[in-house]
């Protein structure tokens, strides 16, 4: 869970919390004693994303109201390089890889904030934001000796982008994330913020416990990071973006990305400072919305920085559902799990994470204001 009080001295978890900016460490070898076995030939269980249960209950006898696909999309079954061998992305997309997935339905869009109110209605479920900070979990997570902070610190609340006034360093991701109490998916940027205007926009500072308790509420799952990544191409081979490889255009967006200077001015030149309503861009060639910017989306996968590397030494994998395990080696006391598609805060001066193939862990008991999700089913 993002804490408190980090801003005082764990840059590698400040770094993975921008949302936009990886480390250029070196994968570690598959062969390393710390590598864990990629998972492949095995689909996820449906309702189990990843293998791994959500730990918060909701009631089984819940469902929705249809048990129809509607507003989801059938992407076909087939076979697609993952990752990418270009030189200009990071270490953790590399190298390409052939993977085959077999077909499946995914939301044709991320869950709105309207959807996941008639979630939280039907079950009483409350999130991970909504919750104090459990101390016992974040001190695992901290050097030993780190002091108790105060019970203010660990009140109920969430990260929140708060842009600066002017020009920062980016190796400093301080400077625009901060620690905000009682913001949370009713109040995405604090108390004082509400969802009004606001239904149909992604539901946003969530957990990957709260998407994967909705999934299963809804009779979904969440994606694997290959299903993920081969429906974002939309059919497309090899190509740098989702819609091609012709940059992104601030007079022509495509995606619901940042213009202007990160993180300080934002030109809004795609009608937005923040989140989008769903469907406000082009679709892919898959009928899909917004796999590109807009919010970062939970996968069920592990993350793991060297998983390309590990796939790509077993060769053509069929349905890949991530490592074992998780291990960042910047931050090895921290279980993660994929996120991807970048969001509304990525640019081409930081990070340009809205690329297919890019990808980065996030805590998965963490919600921020830039992470959301979608969902498939068989």
């Amino acid at each position: 869970m993002p804490w408190p009080c980090f801003f005082r001295g764990a840059p590698a978890v400040l770094l993975l919390l921008s949302g936009c900016h990886f480390s250029e460490q070196q994968p570690l070898a598959a062969d390393s004693p710390t590598s864990q076995q990629v998972a492949c030939c095995a689909p996820a269980q449906a309702g189990r994303p990843g293998g791994a249960a959500p730990s918060a209950t909701v009631d089984k006898d819940i469902r929705p109201d249809s048990a129809q696909p509607a507003h989801m999309v059938r992407i076909p079954a087939g076979e697609f390089l993952m990752g990418t061998d270009a030189e200009n992305s990071f270490a953790n997309e590399r190298p390409a890889h052939l993977v085959r997935v077999a077909a499946f339905w995914m939301d044709e869009h991320e869950v709105t904030n309207a959807e996941f109110a008639r979630f939280v209605a039907a079950t009483g479920y409350v999130t991970a934001a909504e919750q104090p900070v459990d101390w016992e979990q974040l001190r695992a997570q901290l050097p030993p000796g780190t002091p108790r902070p105060g019970p203010e610190a660990l009140a109920p609340g969430a990260l929140v982008f708060t842009p600066p006034a002017q020009a920062v360093s980016l190796d400093d991701v301080a400077a625009w994330w901060r620690w905000v109490p009682g913001a949370s998916w009713r109040h995405p940027e604090g108390p004082a913020s509400t969802l009004r205007g606001r239904e149909q926009h992604p539901v946003v500072q969530v957990s990957w416990t709260d998407a994967a308790a909705y999934a299963r509420w809804a009779g979904k799952r969440l994606p694997t990071e290959a299903e993920w990544e081969y429906a974002a191409r939309g059919g497309l081979a090899g190509k740098r973006f989702a819609w091609g490889n012709t940059p992104p255009d601030d007079r022509h967006p495509q995606a619901n990305i940042w213009q202007g200077d990160f993180p300080y001015r934002n030109t809004r030149t795609d009608g937005f400072t923040g989140t989008a309503p769903v469907k406000s861009f082009a679709p892919n060639g898959y009928g899909l919305y917004d796999m590109a910017g807009n919010v970062w989306e939970w996968c069920a996968d592990w993350y793991r920085a060297d998983t390309h590397v590990t796939l790509a030494r077993l060769g053509s994998c069929e349905n890949p559902h991530g490592p074992q395990a998780s291990l960042d080696p910047d931050e090895p006391a921290t279980p993660k799990r994929v996120t991807k598609g970048g969001s509304f805060l990525c640019h081409v001066s930081y990070c340009e994470s809205y690329r297919p193939s890019a990808r980065r862990g996030s805590d998965p008991a963490a919600g921020l204001s830039h992470v959301g999700f979608r969902c498939v089913r068989p």
